[in-house]
């Protein structure tokens, strides 16, 4: 069931990055970002539990969520919110223990887990609440780029706890957020990225073939024209693992030396021989057949 799969993951998820707090974070007496920054400071000043002040603070979060982005989105909020909360707690029997003494492997460790923890949980199109509602909403009604928006009131919080604490503790609190924020973009990319690539040759149809045969990859046809020369041309697009990029250059430098080629990332990749099995089944061959004779008709 896929509602109980995405539910797994963001229990998951939040228990990940509750970790990473407890590990790392706070026996080191580290900072984060977000709202969850502000309920370790108060938890280092009074010693309230982080979990229950993170549910205390999200109230109007969640409250905004809901009169912006409506009851669905409010919905997943709150399952965040509340999950990622009970975790920290759950959890807070970890950070009893100094299990290192070294604050720049905690500032990576702590914010790799808490990275992992919440790109797992935004993979399951939830989120923790936070400063990433805030930051949605600053966006829809005043244009602002959401990461320029929680960077600046992540800034605040890091001054914050240079006020309270010291400069030390700012600086590796940075480089602890800067992880989180790379690992949580790469979780939710995917760390299976793909290469597309473009060729723009004369010989197009003989390094189609090749690379069907040879990398037993689909390519896509496409027609352009020179913009100088104004000859048309054809342009192959594919799609291509990592590894087998090079098996491309090479059966292109072999057919066509001067051929004109773009690699680029791509991020994901959905579909037959991707996501779904590229073997063409009965049922697809009978589908074929029946639209080829539905076609002859008409």
């Amino acid at each position: 069931m896929d509602w109980c799969k995405r539910y797994l993951l963001i229990v998951l998820g939040c228990l990940i990055g509750a970790c990473g707090f407890n590990l790392f974070l706070i026996p080191l007496h580290l900072l984060t970002g977000g709202l969850s920054g502000i309920a370790i400071i108060f938890h280092y000043l009074w010693n309230w539990p982080i979990g229950v002040q993170l549910l205390v603070l999200n109230l109007p979060v969640i409250y905004l969520a809901y009169r912006v982005f409506g009851r669905l989105y409010a919905i997943d909020t709150v399952i965040g919110t509340v999950l990622f909360s009970v975790c920290v707690d759950a959890t807070s029997f970890l950070n009893a223990g100094n299990y290192i003494d070294d604050i720049m492997l905690g500032a990576v460790f702590g914010g790799v887990l808490a990275g992992i923890g919440f790109g797992i949980v935004f993979r399951a199109n939830a989120n923790t609440g936070g400063l990433d509602v805030v930051g949605a909403v600053v966006k829809k009604y005043y244009s602002y780029d959401i990461g320029s928006v929680i960077f600046a009131l992540n800034f605040i919080i890091i001054i914050i706890g240079i006020l309270l604490f010291d400069l030390k503790t700012a600086l590796f609190t940075l480089i602890s957020i800067y992880i989180t924020g790379e690992l949580t973009n790469q979780v939710v990319a995917g760390f299976n990225r793909k290469k597309s690539v473009m060729i723009i040759s004369p010989q197009a149809e003989h390094i189609a073939s090749a690379i069907m045969q040879e990398v037993n990859r689909g390519v896509t046809m496409l027609s352009g024209k020179g913009a100088f020369t104004q000859q048309e041309k054809d342009i192959l697009f594919v799609v291509v693992s990592l590894t087998q990029v090079s098996k491309i250059k090479l059966i292109v430098d072999v057919i066509d030396p001067a051929a004109f080629m773009i690699v680029s990332d791509t991020a994901e990749v959905l579909g037959r021989g991707f996501t779904l099995d590229s073997r063409l089944t009965k049922e697809d061959i009978q589908r074929i057949a029946d639209a080829g004779k539905s076609s002859e008709v008409n």
